[in-house]
């Protein structure tokens, strides 16, 4: 069949990397793609956004189903748009509807989801311009450290711990009165602070069956030692070491099941990736947050261990029989380590000539801020690229993902020598 994939980074490499590999597979475009993406499929110059277009290629190349990457066109209401169309209908899209999106797209309507389905989470309280001073005396009833998020999305960038009822106070005022955040903090959530480990888990779901998948833990900060300023993410690991049998069990049975049930029972139609959040308190899990699509740099540390057809799995979700579908996963440890530019994630400079990639030979390179410029690979992004080893135990798999991101050149190249190794 012919897929098209929606989005540009390193996700979008790996979901690429892992459809090629399928029988099924006739023809793969992205759109709009990167400088590895090309060695895949086609690169397809289309905004993620631009609907339209997305739609009229689609039906000239005959696609049967789109893998929206991003969250922004899910939020936008890209399966919505196709299934508004008749003449575009019958294409799969995989990615929820607008209203699921809303799990991603506001932080206020995820948490009230979760409290109304007895999804265990932190308390919370939703504030806006007009009981901003109700806001800021609820500060002051608050245990510190607290949590301030903006309730759209902000690119990765909404979310504020405040350490000091002033600083809570200054940023609860700077996102709401001062929009901060632009329109995403025009209404900001807060949440108490929960102390443990973060980790994540992916869900693939028809709507009415799931598949769970592996589990991974990503590295937020800029600095070695988890210091520095967040980032979109300078590494992963997956399996958890951390998250064995009994905490996944706890995880499926009050997390995942209610929140596919709950679904449900609101009507809200789901196609697609549930990426779940999680803080282990004390072996008990806790919901974060709620993403619709699948995490980056997760995604890159994910997709190698799946064994079975990604296609095939997709399918079943497009034709909603996902529970038929064979579906394993490796036991071996997936590690990825992020390349990125000098100076990000603050400002950086693109066009840097990338060498030495055809040089790894024992990790996957997935191309996340990449572009080919006059027959040459060049940066084009905060977040270059991820480089994936899969290997049988997570010491080696650490030090192989860690050698072969310093087997790649280009000026500027900066890269944390310390992922994973905290778990060790």
């Amino acid at each position: 069949m012919n897929i098209l994939i929606v989005g540009s980074g390193g996700r979008e490499s790996a979901f690429a990397y892992k459809i090629a590999q399928s029988p099924k597979l006739t023809n793969l475009f992205i759109a709009p793609g990167n400088a590895g993406t090309e060695q895949y499929g086609k690169n397809v110059n289309l905004k993620v956004t631009d609907f339209e277009g997305i739609a009229s290629f689609s039906l000239e190349n005959n696609i049967e189903i789109i893998l929206v990457g991003p969250e922004e066109p899910l939020v936008k209401g890209i399966h919505d748009y196709f299934l508004g169309r008749e003449d575009i209908k019958h294409i799969a899209v995989i990615g929820p509807r607008q209203l699921g999106a809303q799990l991603e797209g506001s932080k206020d309507f995820s948490k009230e989801f979760m409290f109304r389905h007895n999804i265990p989470t932190a308390a919370y309280k939703s504030f806006n311009q007009s009981n901003l001073e109700e806001g800021l005396a609820y500060l002051e009833t608050q245990k510190l450290p607290i949590v301030l998020k903006a309730d759209g999305l902000a690119a990765g960038k909404g979310v504020l711990i405040c350490e000091t009822l002033e600083d809570a106070k200054a940023e609860l005022k700077a996102m709401i009165a001062d929009a901060k955040f632009g329109a995403a903090s025009s209404v900001v959530v807060i949440e108490e602070f929960l102390k443990g480990i973060e980790l994540s888990v992916f869900v693939l779901t028809d709507g009415e069956s799931y598949k769970v998948l592996p589990s991974a833990k990503d590295y937020k900060r800029i600095g070695e030692g988890d210091t520095g300023l967040n980032t979109g993410g300078m590494g992963s690991i997956s399996p958890v070491p951390f998250a064995n049998e009994e905490f996944l069990s706890k995880v499926e049975e009050r997390i995942i099941k209610p929140t596919v049930e709950g679904l449900k029972k609101d009507n809200i139609p789901y196609k697609g990736f549930i990426f779940i959040g999680l803080m282990n308190v004390d072996s008990e899990p806790f919901v974060i947050e709620y993403n619709v699509r699948m995490g980056d740099p997760e995604t890159e540390s994910v997709l190698p261990r799946i064994e079975s057809d990604l296609v095939d799995l997709l399918e079943g979700v497009a034709k909603g029989d996902l529970a038929s579908r064979s579906y394993t996963v490796s036991p071996k440890t997936a590690v990825t380590v992020m390349l990125v530019s000098g100076g990000y994630p603050g400002d950086y400079e693109s066009g840097k000539v990338i060498s030495n990639i055809e040089n790894v030979k024992e990790s996957i390179v997935f191309h996340a801020g990449t572009k080919e410029v006059n027959g040459e690979v060049v940066t084009a992004g905060g977040r270059v690229i991820a480089v994936t080893t899969l290997q049988d135990d997570l010491f080696s798999a650490l030090q192989q993902a860690t050698a072969d991101a310093g087997r790649i050149f280009y000026q500027g190249k900066y890269f944390r020598t310390d992922i994973g190794f905290d778990l060790i």
